[in-house]
């Protein structure tokens, strides 16, 4: 049987604790990444920059995001993105056709952007659905929404991988 990794505790690292200071809650991914202090303190602004505001909406951020962690089964991602989803607007029965690898009743964009997760995050590629993303995005947004695949990746995988659940 694997044993847990340890999560740190926020009176040791002081980056940390301002973390959860200002989220007001504790953050069992947080307190895991912080066993390597350096990369914690690199991913955090790396993150915003990437899921933060720029080129496109909140809301398709969310359906990318929302689509590879539902394609990986990340439940702390799901989770997480399930909740920030639902404030950009995402509602019920879009979550449940995320979670169903389904993308009608989305818009032709979020159609686009949704199959390009799905694919990239199945296959580490997504030549089949790339094209596509041309008819609604440019270069700038089409390496934005990556990115957010990327990113979800990323976390979905350290989730994953050390069985990070999510938070009660």
């Amino acid at each position: 049987m694997a044993t847990a990794i340890k999560t740190v505790d926020p009176a040791q690292n002081e980056f940390l604790a301002e973390l959860e200071a200002k989220a007001k809650r504790p953050n069992r991914f947080f307190r895991t990444m912080a066993n390597r202090p350096e990369a914690l303190k690199n991913f955090v602004p790396f993150y915003g920059a990437v899921v933060g505001p720029g080129s496109i909406d909140r809301r398709m951020k969310e359906l990318v995001y929302l689509t590879c962690s539902f394609t990986n089964q990340c439940a702390y991602c799901s989770a997480a993105h399930a909740a920030s989803g639902k404030r950009a607007g995402i509602g019920e029965e879009e979550l449940a056709a995320l979670r169903a690898s389904r993308d009608d009743g989305f818009s032709a964009a979020e159609q686009a952007a949704i199959r390009y997760a799905r694919e990239l995050t199945q296959r580490a590629d997504a030549r089949e659905s790339r094209a596509a993303l041309r008819e609604h995005f440019n270069d700038e947004q089409i390496v934005e929404i990556t990115l957010v695949a990327a990113m979800a990746n990323f976390t979905n995988r350290f989730n994953n991988g050390l069985e990070i659940a999510p938070e009660a």
